[in-house]
């Protein structure tokens, strides 16, 4: 009879160990269509470094940064807001004011440094910290790479990414081993503008 009772405990114990194990050793959470490439329209933001032409006028057309107030210094124009604008939207701007000076000007906006988006890297686990320029999509790994890897004493099981949403703040996690061991094929997701990138020791 005690036999019995035994076998018929363990039927119950085995199932709940089980799902416990699973539970524990869960993948990294990642963010939502975290693998799909960004194709919104880029801001410009400050820092940049912006390029506008004026077709047939030389003397309008020239390279500025957009400084820290966000704004851009043009001849005839003095200063234009560009932060926060679109390299379309800041065509507009400037066609229309340069209207009162110029007959049809031909306005061209490019951005060609793209200096306002960054993460930061921190923690005694990474080699160096600071800010990395997201020059196009970059995941935790790259920009890990970039940071000169992790230090001998790196905690690399448990990489935390803090970014800031419109309901506070949220925290992702990435699992370099189970990445790499291919546990976690999908946990190595793209950054945003602004993520902070800990690495503990």
């Amino acid at each position: 009879m005690k036999s019995f009772g035994r076998s018929h405990l363990w039927l119950w114990v085995a199932p709940l160990a089980w799902l416990w194990v699973a539970a524990c050793s869960s993948a990294p959470i990642v963010p939502p269509d975290s693998q799909m490439p960004s194709k919104e329209t880029y801001v410009i933001g400050a820092m940049d470094q912006i390029a506008v032409s004026v077709w047939k006028n030389p003397e309008l057309s020239l390279t500025v940064p957009v400084r820290i107030d966000g704004k851009i210094s043009l001849p005839l124009l003095d200063d234009v807001q560009a932060e926060g604008l679109t390299p379309e939207e800041l065509k507009e701007v400037v066609t229309q004011l340069l209207g009162e000076f110029v007959s049809a000007p031909d306005v061209t906006v490019i951005v060609l440094g793209m200096n306002s988006k960054s993460v930061s890297m921190m923690g005694e686990g990474i080699v160096r910290k600071g800010p990395i320029q997201l020059r196009r999509d970059t995941t935790i790994l790259e920009a890990i790479a970039q940071s000169g890897g992790f230090t001998v004493y790196a905690n690399s099981k448990k990489v935390l990414v803090l970014r800031k949403t419109d309901e506070g703040l949220v925290e992702y996690r990435f699992n370099y081993d189970a990445y790499i061991s291919g546990k976690a094929p999908d946990s190595n997701f793209l950054l945003k503008p602004g993520d902070t990138i800990l690495v503990s020791d």
